[in-house]
Formats: structure tokens, C-alpha cells, sequence
């Protein structure tokens, strides 16, 4: 039986309480103004200035807006920057309402796959939960943008522009999940009545042309062909005409996305051993998610690599800790709460997976890193926030919260050790549906 609160424990905690005798004056300061603002270190600020040693030339920043497609908005990124330095077009931007129109398809009919085979599963189980909270979710991994790109190219923003739709996803997804909700009971109906594959099939076909339409009417039909038409920094005009997206992709960025290997930093998990995360792939038979775990020396050592070699990184980490939005910082020391408090709020970071403090909320863009002795002590960073946050878009992040909440990167196979190479190219080992890692 539990420990009932009795008016003893209530006067045990009261008179407790009456020995803190900072409490008044705390309590004044933090009803008022709130535990970020009373708790904030200004010395981060001028420790985390605006200078990098090593810095890959960028533009305007993008805006995601209401939406939870930066894991789309940040692989956008990194390949609008490789046609932005080929073809001088330094503000020149991917339409991301294109990618986003078919995750939505495919993660339909991926839902439908599942749904099929998990019928005599009861709806409470865990892992068929897991599926009905979130069907027509915008939240994703590198690996699951990388796999659309593949499958379908890329447009300029020009051609696919924003609709209100994916600026606010919420009315949308909303019909979405409704839909596929009541599409997993029909399919589960049946497949436990014994239903063909052929029928199965036939209802899935009904159903997706559905999704198709729904998705059509929300963000706008994509293109089958296109021109390219663009004038670049000096002002000189290019035209290509009846481009497909794939031709496009391939013509005018070209990278190759399976010479991208995802680095994780998991410490609750054995190191250089190689992970795959099935239950939130996009795409039957597109890109699969795997993560390579290691240390965090190689992961840091890696982006570093690339970004002195001019190519910016896709990361994934937890942006919701020790971030000020206005200021545009992240450092693992910017709000001392501890000390507002006086109790003991450390984890390590293993800790933090094991018990639910770590989560990857959030995907950016490092685009530099400030070095003193080829050891990193801050790192810039493109968010997809628009340009109201931080300085026009760009975020400051300390070494400390990049060792904290830093938990992905995406860079080239070249990075790469002999034996991290030999390790990726196995056979992963698949994480639970509800791994950190998600």
C-alpha cells in the first residue's frame, strides 16, 4: 500500500519549508517573471557570440511555420545549398508542400500495410497503439525525407509553392487521422472475415485513392513536368524546360543519398553497433532508418570534417532543452534552474534515454563551428523557424548542449572509419517501436 499524504506529512513538508529562508524572496521573483526568465545565465550570451572559425556560406533562412516538418525543411536545406553554390543562386529554396504531399501517400499506405498485419492484434496492444495515435503525422527522420527524395525528386519551391495547409497543418492532419482511423477498421474487418488478398488489395487501392484526394485538395496537385527558370546572383537568367522532378534532381544536385550514413549518439545502447527503427519507416521499399551508434569524439569529429569541407549537416536533437527562441542560443548551462530550486537536477545522458527526459523533437542545420585547438567550443546553426529567432534565423549553440542534446548527424561515407564502415554495412539490429530513438 502507498504512502498516504496524512496532515503529519503535510507539516513535516511546511516546516521544511520554513527553513529555506531564500524561499520568499524566490517566490517573489518567479511569480512574477517565471523560472526561465529568474533562472537565466547571462554569461552565455557573450560566450556564445557570432564568430566562426569554419563556416559554410548560407542564405535567408526557411519557415516550417505551424508544423512538424523540419526533418523535411532540414534535408531541404542541405541540397538547396549545393545547388545554391553550383549555380550562384544563393536564396534559391526547395519546395517542401512537394514532399510533404507524398509522405502523406505514402505513409497511407504504409499505415494500411501494418494495419493488415497487426488485424488479430487487439487495438490496445502497444505497438498497434503506437500506429492509430499517429497516422497522418508530420514528425519524421532524415532517413524517411531521404527515401522520398529518391523515389520522387525535388522541386523548386517556385513550382510547389506553400498552401495554407502545410504553413498549418493542424485542420489537415486532423481529417487525416480521422480517415485512417476508420480505414484500419474496415481493413481489419476484413482481413478477420477472411477477405482475399486480392480483395485486401482492392480496398487499399479504394482507400489511397481517397487519401490522394484528400491530399490534393489540401495542398495542391504535384507536378509531373516542369521549367526551371531562375536568374542567379549576377543577375543572368536560365531557363530548362519539361524537367520531371527526378531529372531535376539528378541533373542539377545530384546527391547521392545512400552515401549518407545517420551517427547517433545513444549511450544507452551499445556503441558502434548498427540500429534500424522499422516501425517508423515511410516508403515499402524506399530508404530504411538505421542509425550507427558511436561515441560522441567520431560523431562530432565527422561533422566537422564535412563542414570544413563545405557541405552543411542535418542533426537531430532536442531543441525544447536550454533554448532561448528570441535570443537564438542553445547551451547546456543558459538556465541554472538547479540553483533557483537548490535540488539536484542532473542526468547523464543515458539516464535521460532510459527514463524519458531525451527525446528527438527537432531537426537543424549546422552550418559552422567556432575551433581553438581543433576542439569545437560552439557550432552555428540554420533553423527553419523563419528569421524573427535568433540572428535572422541562425542559432548559437555551445559545445556543452551539442554534447547533451545532440543525439544525430547525417554526414558521407567518407567520414567514416574502416571498421564504422564495415558495421554499417551489416545487418541492423531493430529497435522497439518506442525507442528514445523514434
Amino acid at each position: 500500500m502507498g504512502l498516504e499524504i496524512d496532515s503529519d506529512l503535510i507539516n513535516a513538508l511546511q516546516l521544511d519549508l520554513e527553513n529555506h529562508k531564500e524561499v520568499d524572496v524566490l517566490r517573489r521573483a518567479v511569480t512574477k517573471n517565471g523560472v526561465n526568465a529568474v533562472s537565466e545565465n547571462n554569461e552565455v550570451l557573450s560566450k556564445l557570440n557570432r564568430t566562426f572559425s569554419v563556416e559554410v556560406e548560407t542564405g535567408k533562412v526557411t519557415n516550417q511555420l505551424h508544423s512538424g516538418r523540419c526533418w523535411m525543411f532540414s534535408l531541404l536545406n542541405t541540397l538547396r545549398h549545393t545547388f545554391a553554390k553550383k549555380y550562384n543562386v544563393k536564396d534559391f529554396e526547395l519546395s517542401q508542400s512537394y514532399i510533404y504531399f507524398w509522405d502523406k501517400i505514402e505513409r497511407a499506405n504504409i499505415f494500411y500495410d501494418r494495419i493488415i498485419k497487426l488485424a488479430n492484434q487487439n487495438p490496445l496492444e502497444r505497438e498497434l497503439q503506437l500506429y492509430l495515435s499517429m497516422p497522418g503525422e508530420d514528425g519524421g527522420q532524415w532517413a524517411m525525407a531521404a527515401a522520398l527524395v529518391q523515389k520522387y525528386g525535388v522541386v523548386p519551391i517556385s513550382v510547389m509553392p506553400e498552401t495554407f495547409n502545410t504553413k498549418d497543418t493542424t485542420g489537415f492532419a486532423d481529417a487525416l487521422n480521422l480517415k485512417l482511423r476508420r480505414d484500419a477498421i474496415q481493413l481489419r474487418e476484413l482481413k478477420n472475415d477472411g477477405a482475399t488478398d486480392d480483395e485486401l488489395q482492392n480496398k487499399r487501392d479504394e482507400l489511397l485513392k481517397e487519401v490522394y484526394r484528400m491530399t490534393s485538395i489540401a495542398v495542391g496537385e504535384p507536378p509531373v513536368k516542369f521549367d526551371l527558370e531562375y536568374r542567379d546572383d549576377d543577375k543572368e537568367y536560365h531557363v530548362d524546360r519539361g524537367l520531371t522532378p527526378q531529372e531535376f534532381y539528378q541533373k542539377y544536385i545530384g546527391t547521392d543519398l545512400d552515401d549518407y550514413v545517420v551517427l547517433t549518439n545513444s549511450p544507452d545502447k551499445p556503441y558502434n553497433k548498427l540500429y534500424s527503427l522499422p516501425s517508423q519507416d515511410n516508403v515499402i521499399g524506399g530508404k530504411p532508418i538505421t542509425f550507427l551508434n558511436v561515441d560522441m569524439e567520431y560523431l562530432k569529429k565527422a561533422a566537422i570534417q564535412q563542414l570544413k569541407d563545405g557541405e552543411t549537416v542535418w542533426f537531430g536533437n532536442d531543441v525544447l532543452k536550454q533554448m532561448s527562441r528570441t535570443e537564438g542560443i542553445l547551451d547546456s548551462e543558459l538556465f541554472k534552474k538547479d540553483e533557483l530550486f537548490g535540488v539536484d537536477l542532473s542526468m547523464s545522458k543515458a539516464e535521460r534515454f532510459k527514463f524519458g527526459e531525451a527525446e528527438v523533437s527537432h531537426a537543424m542545420t549546422l552550418t559552422g563551428v567556432d575551433l581553438i585547438d581543433d576542439r569545437p567550443t560552439k557550432w552555428k546553426v540554420e533553423n527553419s523557424w523563419g528569421d524573427k529567432n535568433g540572428k535572422d534565423g541562425y542559432f548559437a549553440m555551445g559545445d556543452n548542449w551539442f554534447e547533451d542534446f545532440v543525439y544525430e548527424v547525417v554526414v558521407h561515407r567518407q567520414y567514416l572509419t574502416e571498421e564504422q564502415l564495415k558495421v554499417n554495412d551489416g545487418v541492423p539490429e531493430p529497435l522497439s517501436a518506442w525507442d528514445p530513438l523514434r
